[in-house]
């Protein structure tokens, strides 16, 4: 009888250890995932990322971001599109999982829940289908923000094929888009995850010897308006979003391409 108390205290001890042993191991992988993060990866073209107003840049394999925490997702998503890329392959639609890599913690996907919004890809899934690990990359809740329904199946949807189009006919373009994030933004869920008015996509084409640049602006709402009538200059999305997008580029050449809103070199 006197002997059920030791071997209560040995059974605790031995929870405790599991326990203890098990955390252990998921803050190192967590340790992990954040350097894999910091590390650019191969094929990313760094040179045409955008500054960060955040200070937490993440590398995943097939894309680049800026997490915003005050929003809870990214202020810019980045990633090239290659011909290559393109592919008609349809992958089972994994479940979104947290982003790891961030370091203050990514959005629960749960905020999404009930809200009356889409998880809209940044990077789309269509841009990743080249192999399945590319594909399900993208349902990270990093990569995704709060659109509604029709925006994000109507006039947004029309702009990543029309995307694509352009990767394919140019043989690659260099893709920037996200949610102009600001204070005071309609939120959703515990974590208040901020609902951006308006969403813009940068593009840059450098694949036939002359660099080009074409950006959009939208407000968040579908519409039946021709995409050339959201076409602005890049200056125009960084004044709206406080973000320099190609830092990198030499002076005269960016300051020439970012402020014109011309899209005569691209075909719509």
């Amino acid at each position: 009888m006197k002997r059920k108390p030791i071997f209560t205290i040995i059974a605790i001890i031995i929870v405790i250890g599991i326990y203890s042993y098990e955390y252990i191991l998921n803050s190192e992988e967590k340790t992990k995932i954040v350097h894999e993060g910091q590390t650019v990866k191969e094929g990313t073209n760094a040179y045409y990322l955008p500054t960060s107003t955040t200070n937490q840049i993440i590398h995943h394999q097939n894309y680049s971001l800026s997490y915003s925490e005050p929003h809870e997702q990214a202020e810019w998503v980045a990633y090239e599109l290659k011909a290559s890329h393109l592919s008609s392959t349809n992958h089972k639609r994994p479940y979104f999982e947290i982003d790891n890599a961030v370091k203050t913690g990514a959005a629960h996907w749960g905020n999404y829940k009930k809200s009356g919004y889409d998880k809209g890809h940044l990077c789309p899934a269509g841009d990743r289908r080249f192999t399945k690990e590319a594909h399900d990359e993208t349902f990270l809740t990093s990569n995704i923000s709060p659109q509604e329904h029709k925006f994000n199946a109507g006039v947004w949807n029309r702009l990543e094929q029309k995307v694509r189009y352009w990767a394919k006919k140019n043989d690659g373009v260099f893709v920037i888009t996200g949610g102009v994030l600001k204070d005071n933004l309609k939120a959703i869920g515990d974590e208040n995850v901020s609902v951006p008015n308006q969403f813009y996509k940068v593009i840059l084409d450098n694949t036939k010897g002359r660099i080009k640049m074409l950006a959009f602006l939208m407000d968040h709402k579908d519409s039946d308006l021709p995409l050339y009538k959201f076409v602005v200059s890049v200056d125009e999305v960084e004044a709206a979003t406080g973000i320099d997008f190609f830092p990198q580029l030499d002076d005269a050449i960016e300051n020439t391409l970012e402020a014109s809103s011309s899209y005569k070199s691209w075909s719509f």
